[in-house]
């Protein structure tokens, strides 16, 4: 980290302090209690994949954070549907159908389910069920994903060799009030297609393993991508395109509704790109995995390590390295 600069280092400071990466740490628990696994069938990926009667099924959840389901009732209830579908989809699964679990004042129990309802529709996916509970305290919402998958994505695929792309929506406007940008009102019902984007790579063999990018951030989000197989890879942070107006800081730190990591082979990358390219997103390759299990970034100032896997982990869920 000496060859950086003081402004990178404090970059690398900043990512590493994220309360989307530290948390991160606590899922750990649930392998000292279950026991650890080969991160596909769970847990460990972003869902887990059930195979029934020759149908490969991804099922995955999301426990929306407390302060923000009281602050923001509606905007938990879209968030719920965004993080099940990004995570379906980062395993090659397209969506079928949510559930969900809202608990809390009749008031938030209604702004919880019309931001639930307003998203389903948008990404095309039913609402079939769940729970719901009215109660005088503060309220809270969990929503569940299933989804159908032809060939599954899984992060235990990342190996050295492989291309390392962001493929992401650059159009839309950063909440002032949470590390959140929103591309709603810009892509609109075209999301539900781009999230089907990444089964379509899938089936056709042009990616590997993905990763959405949630609130650990882009980089926090690649570590999580390679922890289980503890591969290394250097972003070069010249050739990362930013939204207009958000600095390069603020846009690796937040959570974007449609941003993914892939890993594809060197030479389906630039097919892989193509795919989301020609429905109008942003595609670049970032680098090249390699065995260091170190995850850098590089600017013209020079390269810093942000975590090195062969060291530490993220989730915990991985063996000790």
């Amino acid at each position: 980290m000496s060859t950086a600069s003081s402004d990178l280092r404090a970059l690398v400071e900043r990512i590493r302090g994220l309360p989307g990466v530290r948390g991160k740490a606590a899922i750990g628990l649930v392998a000292e209690v279950f026991g650890r696994s080969d991160f596909v069938s769970g847990p460990g990926d972003d869902g887990a994949v059930v195979v029934d009667d020759g149908r490969t099924l991804v099922v995955g959840g999301e426990a929306l954070l407390p302060a923000f389901v009281q602050r923001d009732p509606r905007g938990a209830g879209v968030s719920a549907v965004v993080t099940n579908v990004n995570d379906l989809a980062a395993m090659g699964a397209r969506p079928l159908a949510l559930v969900d679990t809202v608990v809390g004042p009749r008031p938030a129990l209604l702004e919880m389910l019309e931001g639930l309802r307003w998203a389903a529709a948008l990404y095309d996916v039913p609402v079939v069920g769940g729970h719901l509970t009215e109660t005088d305290g503060p309220p809270s919402l969990s929503a569940f994903g299933l989804g159908r998958a032809a060939a599954v994505l899984s992060a235990t695929r990342a190996a050295p060799g492989q291309a390392l792309l962001l493929v992401a929506c650059l159009d839309g406007t950063m909440r002032a009030d949470f590390p959140f940008f929103r591309s709603f009102e810009e892509r609109g019902e075209a999301l539900a297609g781009d999230v089907r984007t990444l089964a379509t790579a899938a089936e056709a063999g042009l990616a590997v393993a993905a990763k959405d990018v949630s609130m650990a951030g882009i980089v926090g989000s690649l570590a999580m991508l390679l922890e289980p197989t503890r591969t290394g890879v250097e972003v070069d942070l010249r050739v990362l395109p930013t939204p207009d107006g958000v600095s390069l800081a603020d846009w690796l730190c937040c959570f974007p509704a449609f941003a993914f990591l892939i890993t594809t082979a060197a030479e389906r990358a630039d097919a892989c790109a193509a795919l989301f390219e020609e429905r109008g997103l942003t595609a670049v390759r970032l680098g090249t995995l390699d065995a260091s299990g170190r995850v850098r970034l590089r600017d013209a100032s020079g390269v810093a390590t942000v975590f090195d896997l062969a060291r530490e982990g993220i989730t915990r869920l991985a063996a000790a390295p």
